[in-house]
């Protein structure tokens, strides 16, 4: 948002400096991104041709004797036609930055004449677009003197960063009401327009569409209007914000849009055939718009239309058909109220970014609707003479008012600011609020029509602390909670980053990979649902939330392999998505390995085989992943239970789930599915897991950064081997289960190291070989402790699984 120092203060009545203002409207939250104090207009001064004769080497060259007001002509070569004796114009001189051409003067021979300096145009300081001749001022412009303060160029131009939530502040007169209310001088109040009405306008609006589209329609025919160029002061204001100057009809809605936030249009009354109807556009229609775009409208969009067609697209931008020129006679005023989400997304489809626009979406003020037209009218009446008719208003019910009840003492425990009762009520009525009841202890706020954006409690002491004074809050150390060692992060938090240090420290890489994956991706791994469905995807193939980080993780690994780099170990640790409620929002450690990227490293070696090939990562691999998380989060791995199988994503005979208990579920891991693989339009050897991190059950030892007491046995560890024939499904994990139980504290460690399949061991059984580690602790075993503890194996193992010991 920009504006002009003479501008703001035509509506507030201040001594304060422009380093005062711009420091007040940072404090106040209207934050200052760039002021020109127009400093590079300063060398300009007035100067008077006193003579101009014909340059000796160029028909079309003069050199000029310029008095620039201290008797010391100075020779200039000109080739501009309207240069004369006797004239008084623009000079600049070496050493001079030149805007309109961006160039900085110096001394300089033109046709072997030397110039010291130029007289300029009007183009070349920026001032219009008119460069056919140098400027020509009257007689009595003061020789010597500023030409930038005698033309109004010194009027510095301020730019503020407005937040969406203040769309009060988008014009001129919203800004000067808050800085009045913080004190930085008094507020003008706005002279209500006094001009002559004659007849009716007999121009027909019918609103065909939704309340909420066009909440209010008001506007005005104003006939025999004279269409020039608008008064100079409108010109330089409209160019210091970088605005061009149309019309004076078109420069008033642009002026009317900066200083009271109000856009306008205005109709050629003449071109407008039949009744004007506000409706939904119909699919396929197309209107040539004031920018000299056609634009393919859709039903989603709203516009204004007559016999011939849309005329309009609704607050956002004229139709050429229906514009203003130097031939329009009869002018018809539109001041409208538009819905602002519908602004918002019908801008955004068609690319569309006006002034009107920026304004709608943010919400204007609905009871100036009927105001705007008349302070319009006024305005065109004054530049372009007519008569002006009633105005006509249709669909507007009023507005409304929000009342919010609000507790003084919320401004102490939400800013920490000690402010009066007396001083809250004063900086709301500053701002326009109204008190309309309340005590010493709270009050009853009527919140004014052009504040959209305050709804609570919470907002008015925003209004209140940003008026006092966001400086006025004391910094203060945060209270202690507890001891320097107390816990700060939670279980959650914690096994996160652990997570992701035990696989780091594995050799995998992390990965970020989306959080949106497409809808056959999501399906393929138990997702899908309708809930889980993107209203507004960013991309056709991200349409669904991920029911699993194995989707994304690999695709991403098959995105190297395509690249060259096949040996892949990433994961990531993040969220997946089994609903739209909170509580079905999950914490995943997930991971894939491709190719040889298994922990002893990746690639082909020498002592690989005979052809010195890398091992293919397998379920294995996975496993040892998924463990090493359990391990890192502090789970022991010797306690989980390990049952083959797991989602159908997986190889059923190479996957695997992890379970503390019958019913939780800690995780799973395998080998994928080559159907799983092939839907995906992945190749290579994969494996990967997910460990549900909040599924993971909470220590049950306080935290301690103490290491435990290292305790050594004296004794020799004895090793056993034995070896049981059972049936093919039984699974091995229950055979060292069995074998563990016999003696815990003597059993330190159950492992497989054979497995045996033949005639000898009988059809449909199988012989697992396990070695029992023993670890005495307090005594040297005997030969009858082994003697029990064998049969104790052996009789576990019998009853647990039905399998006997092997001859």
């Amino acid at each position: 948002m920009k504006f002009t120092l003479s501008w703001l203060k035509d509506h507030l009545e201040t001594e304060a400096s422009l380093e005062d203002i711009c420091e007040r409207l940072t404090a106040i939250g209207l934050e200052v991104e760039d002021v020109d104090d127009k400093a590079a207009y300063k060398p300009f001064v007035i100067a008077k041709i006193l003579t101009a004769e014909k340059h000796p080497e160029a028909d079309r060259l003069k050199v000029l004797a310029v008095d620039a007001g201290d008797g010391k002509p100075v020779q200039i070569v000109c080739g501009a036609p309207n240069a004369r004796a006797g004239m008084i114009g623009a000079l600049a001189r070496p050493g001079t930055y030149v805007p309109g051409i961006d160039v900085t003067l110096s001394v300089g021979k033109i046709r072997g004449v030397e110039s010291h300096g130029m007289m300029c145009s009007e183009k070349e300081l920026n001032i219009s677009d008119d460069h056919n001749g140098i400027i020509d001022l009257p007689e009595d412009a003061p020789v010597g003197t500023s030409f930038a303060s005698y033309a109004g160029l010194d009027d510095p131009v301020i730019e503020i960063n407005l937040t969406p939530n203040r769309p009060d502040c988008t014009s001129v007169f919203g800004i000067a009401r808050d800085l009045a209310a913080s004190g930085l001088g008094t507020l003008k109040a706005p002279k209500a327009p006094a001009f002559k009405v004659e007849g009716e306008t007999p121009v027909e609006v019918k609103l065909e569409l939704e309340d909420h589209l066009c909440p209010g329609f008001a506007y005005r025919l104003v006939r025999g209007v004279k269409n020039g160029p608008s008064p100079k002061w409108m010109q330089q204001r409209l160019l210091s914000i970088g605005l061009r100057p149309i019309s004076a009809l078109v420069d008033v809605t642009n002026y009317m849009t900066f200083d009271q936030g109000r856009p306008m249009h205005v109709f050629d009354a003449d071109k407008v055939k039949g009744a004007l109807v506000v409706r939904r556009a119909k699919e396929g229609e197309e209107i040539l718009a004031l920018d000299t775009r056609t634009y393919k409208l859709n039903p989603n969009n709203v516009v204004i239309a007559d016999d011939n067609g849309p005329e309009s697209i609704g607050g956002i931008m004229g139709g050429e058909h229906s514009g203003c020129d130097e031939n329009t006679v009869n002018v018809l005023i539109e001041s409208a109220l538009w819905d602002p989400i519908n602004i918002a997304k019908t801008g955004r489809a068609h690319g569309i970014i006006t002034d009107a626009r920026y304004r709608f979406e943010r919400g204007v003020d609905p009871e100036y609707m009927v105001p705007g037209l008349e302070r319009t009218t006024e305005l065109v009446l004054e530049m372009c003479g007519g008569v002006a008719a009633e105005k006509r208003v249709v669909g507007y019910k009023g507005l409304e008012k929000k009342v919010v009840d609000f507790p003084y003492a919320e401004v102490k425990r939400l800013t920490g600011l000690t402010v009066s009762n007396e001083e809250s009520r004063q900086i709301l009525t500053a701002l326009g609020f109204e008190i309309l009841s309340g005590d010493e202890t709270y009050a009853k706020v009527s919140v004014p029509s052009w504040r959209p954006d305050v709804d609570g409690k919470a907002d008015l002491v925003e209004e209140v602390m940003r008026v006092h004074g966001v400086d006025n809050i004391k910094p203060e150390p945060l209270p202690p909670t507890g001891s320097v060692n107390a816990k700060i992060l939670t279980t959650l938090q914690i096994r996160t980053r652990t997570a992701r240090r035990a696989l780091a420290s594995r050799g995998m890489l992390e990965a970020v990979t989306w959080s949106f994956i497409p809808a056959e991706h999501a399906a393929l791994f138990g997702g899908g649902q309708p809930s889980l469905k993107l209203v507004n995807p960013i991309a056709a193939d991200m349409s669904d939330m991920r029911p699993s980080l194995l989707p994304g993780l690999l695709t991403a690994a098959q995105r190297n392999a395509d690249r060259g780099f096949g040996d892949v170990a990433i994961f990531e640790v993040s969220g997946t998505y089994e609903g739209d409620t909170p509580d079905t929002q999950r914490r995943v450690a997930g991971g894939v390995r491709r190719g040889t990227a298994s922990i002893a490293g990746a690639g082909r070696m020498w002592s690989n085989g005979a052809k010195g090939g890398g091992k293919p990562v397998d379920v294995f691999d996975a496993k040892a992943d998924a463990l090493a998380v359990l391990e890192a989060c502090g789970i022991p791995v010797g306690n989980v239970q390990i049952e083959q199988g797991g989602p159908e994503w997986y190889h059923p005979g190479r996957s695997g789930t992890i379970k503390a208990g019958p019913k939780v579920i800690l995780g799973t891991f395998g080998e994928f599915h080559p159907k799983t693989l092939e839907a995906l339009d992945i190749s290579g050897t994969l494996c990967g897991f997910e460990i549900y991190l909040d599924a993971l059950p909470e220590p049950k030892k306080k935290a301690t950064r103490t290491k435990p007491a290292l305790e050594l046995s004296p004794f020799q560890m004895v090793k056993r081997d034995f070896a049981f024939v059972v049936e093919k499904a039984i699974e091995a994990g229950a055979i060292i289960k069995a074998a563990t139980s016999a003696d815990r504290k003597l059993i330190s460690g159950v492992n497989v190291f054979d497995i045996f399949e033949g005639a000898s061991v009988g059809e449909g059984k199988k012989s697992v070989a396990i070695e029992v580690l023993i670890q005495p602790a307090d005594k040297t075993l005997t030969d009858e402790d082994f003697d029990a503890l064998t049969k104790k194996i052996v009789g576990n193992v019998e009853k647990s699984t039905g399998g006997t010991l092997r001859a």
